[in-house]
């Protein structure tokens, strides 16, 4: 069923999602707050965008045009829904295409950051698929692989540009592996945890373009207090 929801606190901005497909989580909040953004940066694109919610979310943080890239129809056309109601639609662009096939739409070191909220789970034939296939591919590398993603980020991405990904931990020497080959240094890395004494649940990793080598492991980050409320620095992300 599509519903409307507040897009955090951004100015009373909302978000259309369908409560029978796969609705962007806390892991897009993230992302949309680590990802390094200056002031030089003129074009960004986020790859498997899902219903838009990390270009509208870093519409808040920067001028630049923002594009994102969607492969599944239904999904696509609840975000321009969501990016013409917010009247976003000047700054961000959706596309509904397949990522793979995303460079013969740009050209070559086109653009100064790329981001990424990709499927997380491998594909197997041993895996159960959830019967909702909209959001089976969602979750699961179906069309999208992580190597594909990696690939297509740094071929799109300018030299000394940003790439910027939300992924889980146990993937994290395999993430670091297709990054230096595929020319893109990692720079920044933060683990993020539900709460104090739990194991680390989501990773949050940037790299650059021919990048110098230097790795900096950031601070924790803990979603939730021991009084299950959201830390203070995870409530600062959703806006006033």
């Amino acid at each position: 069923m599509e519903v409307k929801n507040r897009l955090l606190n951004f100015n009373k901005a909302i978000i259309y999602q369908n409560e029978d497909w796969f609705k962007f989580s806390l892991d897009s909040v993230l992302l949309s707050n680590f990802v390094t953004i200056n002031l030089s940066a003129k074009k960004i694109i986020d790859l498997a965008t899902g219903n838009a919610p990390i270009p509208m979310l870093l519409s808040y943080r920067t001028n630049a045009k923002i594009y994102g890239v969607e492969l599944q129809k239904e999904i696509f056309l609840l975000g321009k829904k969501s990016i013409i109601e917010n009247k976003m639609n000047n700054q961000i662009e959706l596309i509904n295409y397949d990522v793979n096939d995303i460079l013969t739409m740009f050209n070559f070191e086109s653009f100064d950051i790329v981001t990424c909220n990709p499927p997380y789970f491998r594909e197997s034939s041993k895996r159960i698929y959830n019967s909702n296939q909209i959001k089976a591919i969602a979750r699961h590398e179906i069309n999208l692989k992580l190597q594909e993603v990696i690939n297509i980020a740094s071929k799109l991405l300018k030299n000394k540009g940003i790439f910027a990904l939300v992924h889980r931990p146990e993937r994290f020497i395999e993430i670091i592996e297709l990054m230096k080959k595929n020319n893109i240094e990692p720079k920044r890395v933060r683990f993020v945890y539900s709460k104090y004494g739990k194991e680390s649940n989501i990773l949050l990793i940037e790299g650059m373009k021919n990048g110098k080598s230097g790795l900096k492991v950031l601070q924790p980050l803990y979603i939730y207090n021991e009084d299950g409320n959201y830390t203070e620095e995870v409530e600062k992300m959703f806006g006033e």
